[in-house]
């Protein structure tokens, strides 16, 4: 789960972290009253998405009136701002953050990722602040400050102090970047999180170390215990459907493929998935109905990946343990009869019920096409995707 800029800074402020001041806003007028509540004669105005590389996309603007101000926020909200990070569809900009725009010196990068394969938090650093992390590794390599967490006694202060001095900070520097090192730590612990990034980490003429920006993504999975994160969850920055899935406990990913895949269980899903492309085809999501696939929840997965308009088939795969497939046969006919399907429709069950489920499909009348096996059944997918595609664009209506 990702949070907004602002979100992050409130954060990492609760946890003593150094932040310049700053109040959103979801208006011009509200815009031009933060200004002048937050004092000042230098602000700016930035615009509040879930993506980084705002400011080469023209979402970050400085204003020295309140009739800058103004205008920015009216520039800004309203429009979908398009990033490197976003992907050509952009993302909307529904609120924007106003930020006092103090002076400074320096610009450093400052990163905190869970490395799954190494099983440890790595803290990365450079003195190359402003710049993306890919294009530090990519060009400058010997710049990254890299620091890997031993889990059980955390981040210490002599690490946190041996990236501060090798940021080429002064003494005085040091101790305001050691502490701003450590808190952030405990701010990407404690929160759950799977990445922060302050990028850049700023240091002002006067010695402060501030974290001009944020970004911080959260585990899903630790949201339960986190409700006041959670809650800041905003779901216009994702995609619809995949908020649409998580109302009727579906997971949901939206890929770029066109064989749509309706199946029981993460790892049954990504085998399939492989399957697929191992056949010479691509999926168009990731969809997991869970282990009790009731044929309302199946008939939710059908319309989930209609909505999609590049598939050309769909393909349903389920291995029923705790799951009957009978109850998915069921959903499938269900789905059918509600939903305008229009692209070819291949089915493989296995497991629990496994000929319940296949004589109710048969006694249907429907037109689709049935596997035993799961190599068959994305080999056919392919085979009717192709030919589909062969005939014509139908896609969906």
């Amino acid at each position: 789960m990702d949070v907004h800029e602002y979100q992050a800074k409130e954060l990492l402020a609760s946890f003593g972290v150094a932040v310049p001041k700053g109040a959103v806003a979801f208006s011009p007028d509200q815009a031009v009253y933060a200004a002048t509540e937050l004092g000042g004669s230098f602000w700016a105005v930035k615009a509040q998405i879930h993506a980084g590389a705002r400011g080469k996309a023209g979402g970050i603007k400085l204003c020295r009136t309140y009739n800058e101000v103004r205008d920015a926020a009216k520039d800004l909200l309203g429009k979908r701002l398009v990033t490197i990070q976003t992907g050509p569809e952009g993302k909307p900009v529904q609120r924007v953050y106003i930020e006092t725009a103090d002076p400074f010196e320096r610009e450093l990068y400052l990163g905190y990722v869970l490395d799954r394969k190494a099983e440890r938090v790595r803290v990365i650093a450079s003195q190359r602040g402003g710049m993306d992390i890919e294009e530090i590794a990519a060009k400058e390599p010997e710049a990254l400050i890299q620091v890997v967490v031993e889990p059980a006694v955390g981040l210490q202060q002599f690490q946190a102090r041996e990236i501060a001095f090798q940021l080429g900070l002064n003494i005085k520097q040091v101790s305001a970047a050691v502490k701003t090192i450590m808190n952030a730590y405990r701010a990407f612990r404690d929160c759950d999180g799977t990445m922060l990034e302050i990028n850049p980490l700023v240091v002002t003429r006067d010695d402060r170390v501030l974290a001009l920006d944020a970004k911080m993504s959260f585990d899903d999975n630790a949201m339960f215990r986190r409700r006041n994160i959670a809650d800041m969850h905003d779901p216009s920055q994702g995609d619809p459907r995949e908020a649409q899935a998580a109302e009727h406990n579906l997971s949901y990913i939206g890929l770029d493929g066109e064989i749509g895949c309706i199946v029981n269980g993460a790892g049954l899903a990504m085998a399939t998935m492989d399957m697929i492309k191992h056949a010479g085809g691509d999926p168009a999501n990731f969809l997991d109905v869970g282990g009790g696939a009731s044929p309302e929840r199946v008939a939710t997965a059908f319309r989930l990946v209609l909505s999609d308009r590049n598939v050309k088939a769909i393909l349903v795969n389920i291995f029923a343990g705790i799951n009957r497939c009978d109850w998915v046969a069921e959903g499938v006919v269900k789905a059918a009869r509600e939903v305008e399907i229009g692209v070819p429709l291949i089915v493989r069950l296995a497991g629990t019920n496994v000929e319940a489920g296949k004589r109710i499909l048969a006694e249907s009348g429907l037109d689709l096409i049935t596997a035993d096996t799961l190599s068959e059944a994305a080999r056919k997918a392919v085979e009717a995707c192709n030919a589909a595609k062969a005939g014509g664009d139908h896609g969906n209506p």
